[in-house]
């Protein structure tokens, strides 16, 4: 795939593209194929119809004009809020009740069981709540101390 795409925004707001061949694909979904462990390799671009239009290997090597537009819509689309504090745990058994600090303000969530931590390589932890929340520690090692107790009760 050439390391140019022809993206643009339509008049609602939408992602369009404009293939090789000159067809207007409207209304085109970004989705990406390890959001977790490579967010930035492997994306792809959906057509209304559910078919792959375009695989990009890596986002970095994209122009930056289309690099942004598709760095904003997979923003709005992935929810993840990341941990800055763990400000209290009601029990260390499991399930208990986490008060956190994310990026997006404080949150509670029931921690189900030990296994609902996953190891990430480079520190990193995924944290899912019992409502299905996906939560991201970024460094555990870069925690607060009293953070890295918490946590290392269930690690």
């Amino acid at each position: 795939m050439s390391s140019h795409l022809n993206l643009s925004r339509n008049a609602f707001g939408r992602l369009r593209l404009v293939d090789s061949q000159g067809r207007e694909h409207a209304d085109i979904s970004v989705v990406r194929a390890h959001p977790i462990s490579a967010p930035d390799e492997g994306v792809s671009l959906i057509g209304s119809d559910g078919h792959e239009l375009a695989w990009i290997e890596d986002l970095r090597a994209l122009p930056d004009a289309e690099r942004e537009l598709l760095t904003a819509e997979l923003a709005s689309r992935d929810f993840m809020p990341t941990i800055q504090r763990i400000c209290a745990v009601s029990t260390f058994s499991t399930p208990s009740q986490w008060t956190v600090q994310t990026d997006r303000g404080e949150t509670v969530f029931i921690l189900k069981t030990e296994e609902d931590i996953r190891r990430l390589p480079a520190g990193r932890l995924l944290i899912a709540s019992s409502h299905g929340l996906q939560l991201m520690v970024q460094d555990r090692f870069a925690l607060d101390r009293t953070s890295r107790r918490f946590l290392e009760r269930f690690l």
